[in-house]
């Protein structure tokens, strides 16, 4: 008999999403010391590279949902092995971090409670409050990217960035806000 172990390849993928989204903070953070230091062609190169890597990062987290559809499965909980490792390597070993998937309906359910519209930090607020009972011990750590980011926070930013691509977020919203489209009350109408 064959035997296969679909949540593998969740945990590849989260630790793939993982490294790639702490590129994309290394892209950022050197953007934001050029831009202070008014060398603007490297704010050029680095907003460029942020954006390749993002994209990049967008198809991975297309074929992550992919591999859910198809293995049906969820990551297991992290072992007393993997917390050890991590808390020496500063890096989850298996990716096992809450999905970013679990928070599109806690957006959603957020952005309705606020009038369909609201600052992103409003929206955060919400999300924690609601996902509490659900997040893993990895997602209230801070990133090692990024010590003064939580990894839910940062992953419900993912989040709301592929939620935006999907049309269940508005794509021109003005900065720092969030907002619901017709697709995203219908999402949360659908409870997937």
């Amino acid at each position: 008999m064959i035997e296969n172990n679909p949540s593998n390849v969740s945990s590849a993928f989260e630790m793939l999403l993982e490294e790639i989204e702490a590129e994309i903070d290394f892209f950022t953070r050197i953007g934001s010391r050029a831009f202070e230091s008014r060398d603007f062609r490297k704010v050029d190169e680095a907003r460029t590279q942020a954006e390749k890597v993002t994209a990049f990062r967008d198809k991975i987290a297309t074929l992550r949902k992919e591999w859910d559809t198809i293995s049906g499965e969820e990551p297991e909980e992290e072992d007393d092995e993997t917390k050890a490792e991590r808390r020496n390597l500063g890096r989850l070993r298996k990716g096992l971090r809450t999905p970013e998937a679990a928070y599109y309906l806690p957006i959603l359910k957020a952005l309705i409670e606020l009038g369909g519209s609201a600052k992103m930090q409003a929206v955060l607020d919400k999300v924690h409050k609601a996902m509490k009972p659900i997040l893993k011990d990895v997602d209230h750590e801070p990133l090692a990217s990024d010590p003064a980011m939580p990894r839910w926070r940062n992953s419900a930013q993912w989040a709301r960035n592929t939620m935006r691509q999907e049309g269940l977020l508005k794509d021109d919203s003005p900065h720092g806000t969030w907002e619901i489209t017709p697709a995203g009350r219908d999402r949360v109408q659908q409870g997937k």
